[in-house]
């Protein structure tokens, strides 16, 4: 922290970079945990509020709950093993990373509203402030970046 006294710029030696909020959980795929996950979450949001003063409101923690679900949800339908979600938050942005041992990228596919299914990775493009995929040695990891404070 910087202090502005009468023009005069006083460092008060409280510049210490802080880490963000990172928690991670894994699951099996067994029944319940994709529940589970939005469980983990609402208590990781619940953290951030204390430990970092964040100020979330309810749509910003539906944005990243339904995220969680709809990522969650791929992970658990289309890999073939566990699968991991990685929360890692500060006071103005939670980043959503879900792992799992499928190397099959995800498909985006184009609005089609007579379509049933196969629109989560479009809901978490219209929520996410970015959004990217990438093959990790155990599979792909999918990582969105939601906004938490007013832009």
């Amino acid at each position: 922290m910087i202090e502005h006294v009468g023009g005069a710029v006083i460092p008060t030696g409280f510049d210490v970079p802080v880490e963000p909020l990172r928690r991670a959980a894994h699951y099996s795929g067994e029944p319940g945990c994709i529940a589970e996950a939005r469980s983990f979450a609402a208590v990781f949001l619940g953290r951030l509020r204390t430990e970092w003063c964040a100020t979330i409101d309810e749509p910003a923690e539906d944005k990243v709950l339904l995220v969680v679900s709809e990522l969650v949800t791929n992970a658990d339908r289309h890999s073939n093993g566990p699968y991991i979600l990685e929360l890692e938050g500060t006071d103005d942005a939670v980043t959503v990373c879900v792992y799992d041992s499928s190397s099959a990228l995800p498909r985006r596919y184009p609005r089609d509203p007579e379509r049933v299914g196969r629109h989560g990775l479009e809901i978490v493009h219209a929520l996410a402030a970015e959004v990217s995929v990438e093959r990790v040695p155990v599979g792909k990891r999918v990582r969105a970046v939601l906004r938490t404070s007013a832009e």
